[in-house]
């Protein structure tokens, strides 16, 4: 069975404050859009090692981090220990980039879980399957479902909301730079916004950039400048918002009309959404 993992934007993101447990309270919008990568899963087709049930093939942009931290294994383990599973293959050709803010590894993690589901006939309800996507990462969750939600708790609490940008044309520009989520919280002061995102993103499109913030650009942008410059690039390309999803490094921007960007990011991850014809 094959699936086509995608990726998400965060719809501006306040970091409202810090928890008592050390992590900090949140709010932002999900939004998911069509970078994917592709996933198939099968079972297995040849006898495996007795100390091992998947059989794991990679291609695309390298992952990091050895097979055991891989969020689709953890995936599989994780189903294993409730259900009844027999040894897989499982096949990603990774194409949403690492340390982006884009959420590809837990697009990853939660199309494990749905596909497993469906090809073993698990019947796990929807609702169930959010509580274990949660269980590998706090947006992992987000990806069972797939549709716009503004989320708040530290980003794993989700409430539908009506945001629609199937008219506009979104680029995302993913630069030769990674940014870990410690470096993108450190020395960020959390404070309470004075209009919240759910308000702020009612608002028309062209309206967003007076007053929908990402808190983790004051930090990161000053480590990483080139960051900085691609969202400025993108304003200069005409985008109607720009900004850095989640705590980056990528970055994208929200076109009334198809933009020409020729020549600007070279040398980068580039993703645009087409713009439908009106």
């Amino acid at each position: 069975m094959i699936t086509f993992p995608n990726a998400k934007i965060n719809l501006g993101l306040n970091i409202v404050e810090k928890r008592d447990d050390g992590y900090h309270n949140i709010e932002t919008v999900f939004y998911p859009v069509g970078w994917k990568d592709i996933l198939e899963i099968i079972p297995a087709v040849r006898k495996l090692n007795r100390k091992r049930d998947v059989l794991f093939h990679s291609s695309g942009i390298r992952i990091t981090g050895g097979v055991k931290k891989n969020t689709c294994i953890k995936a599989y383990e994780l189903l294993k220990e409730k259900y009844t599973l027999p040894p897989i293959e499982m096949y990603l050709h990774k194409v949403i980039p690492a340390g982006a803010g884009l959420g590809g590894g837990s697009a990853d993690a939660a199309f494990t879980l749905m596909t497993l589901n469906k090809l073993f006939s698990l019947q796990i309800p929807e609702s169930e399957m959010e509580k274990l996507a949660s269980l590998i990462g706090a947006d992992c969750a987000f990806f069972i479902r797939n549709k716009p939600v503004y989320a708040h708790g530290i980003g794993d609490v989700f409430e539908e909301i009506g945001v629609d940008l199937s008219g506009y044309s979104i680029v995302i520009v993913k630069p030769d730079v990674s940014v870990s989520t410690s470096t993108a919280y450190k020395n960020v002061i959390p404070k309470k916004p004075e209009i919240g995102i759910r308000e702020v993103i009612q608002q028309p499109v062209s309206e967003w950039s007076k007053f929908l913030v990402n808190d983790f650009e004051s930090t990161v942008f000053k480590k990483f400048p080139a960051i900085k410059h691609i969202k400025e690039q993108l304003y200069d390309a005409g985008a109607l918002y720009a900004s850095m999803s989640g705590s980056g490094s990528a970055v994208f921007g929200i076109f009334d009309e198809q933009p020409n960007l020729s020549g600007k990011f070279g040398g980068y991850h580039v993703w645009q959404q087409q713009q439908p014809e009106r």
